[in-house]
């Protein structure tokens, strides 16, 4: 499936979540994609890549995904032929889209979308090789971060992958009240909750819920730049990103509320990735 296609389905297309939400009211990363942005990740598409060269995917792979998004990072999954490929996405309206563009992808590897929670699956123990989630971890309170985590140890085999590509903060050592501002501003621009972490916190998480870190990259977070845009979706995918945000005023203002806030905390915002593995000895856990 071409993204030209994704773009225009995305568009003013089929139900997206959040579509019967005021523009004012609807959360910033489903208002994006309501305007025809394909790639929503912090780290774009370059960042993705790296996240699933890091996890290595095989055609013997089981693999799971968190909150699927547009299902971009899902067609990039399926081109490596995984053994099975499951979804979680807990918006019905979203796991629907998600459905659609897979039926449509003619992926061989057989396809399943659940809806549900993250933290809470249903899927069977040890059911998966490689877990992976983006940008969710970011938005989702201490609690809930480590409800995700230990969810995902218990859908690996021993030996298994988890990565996730989430927002991040910079320096290590920032002060306590300039997160609380980033965190802030940001959760404002996008009307949803943001709590992103520094990446020594983002891996002290990781190693607390009995994973062993095997591989990590930061990059700047420039989602909204017009680089990153032309980068993720190309020439004419950013026209026509570029086309919507000029034409829908209330839009326009929320998609430039977003920018002010990212550029504001250009300085300490970037976006990470990381490849966690489950010990191959998981008897003390």
């Amino acid at each position: 499936m071409s993204g030209q296609n994704i773009q225009s389905e995305s568009a003013y297309g089929r139900e997206l979540p959040g579509e019967k939400l005021e523009t004012a009211k609807m959360p910033g990363h489903w208002l994006l994609a309501r305007l025809g942005k394909r790639v929503l990740r912090p780290g774009g598409l370059g960042m993705t890549r790296k996240m699933l060269s890091a996890l290595k995917l095989t055609s013997s792979d089981r693999v799971v995904e968190f909150a699927p998004g547009l299902a971009i990072t899902a067609q990039m999954t399926l081109a490596a032929g995984p053994a099975s490929y499951t979804a979680v996405e807990r918006d019905a309206a979203a796991a629907n889209q998600v459905r659609g563009r897979l039926a449509r992808s003619q992926a061989k590897s057989p396809c399943n979308v659940i809806t549900g929670l993250a933290q809470q699956t249903g899927l069977p123990d040890a059911s998966a090789s490689v877990v992976y989630g983006e940008a969710m971890l970011s938005m989702q309170s201490e609690t809930h971060k480590r409800q995700i985590i230990h969810e995902a140890m218990r859908l690996l085999t021993p030996g298994g992958r988890y990565g996730i590509h989430e927002l991040c903060l910079t320096p290590e050592d920032l002060p306590a009240d300039a997160i609380e501002t980033i965190r802030a501003d940001v959760t404002a621009a996008i009307h949803h909750q943001a709590a992103p972490l520094t990446a020594k916190e983002w891996e002290a998480l990781l190693k607390s819920e009995g994973f062993e870190v095997v591989y990590r990259a930061t990059v700047r977070m420039a989602l909204l730049e017009p680089a990153r845009v032309i980068s993720d979706e190309g020439f004419i995918g950013a026209a026509r990103f570029l086309w919507h945000v000029l034409r829908d005023r209330a839009a326009r203002a929320r998609v430039l509320a977003m920018k002010r806030a990212f550029r504001q905390h250009r300085d300490h915002l970037a976006a990470i990735c990381i490849v966690a593995s489950k010990p191959l000895d998981t008897s003390a856990q």
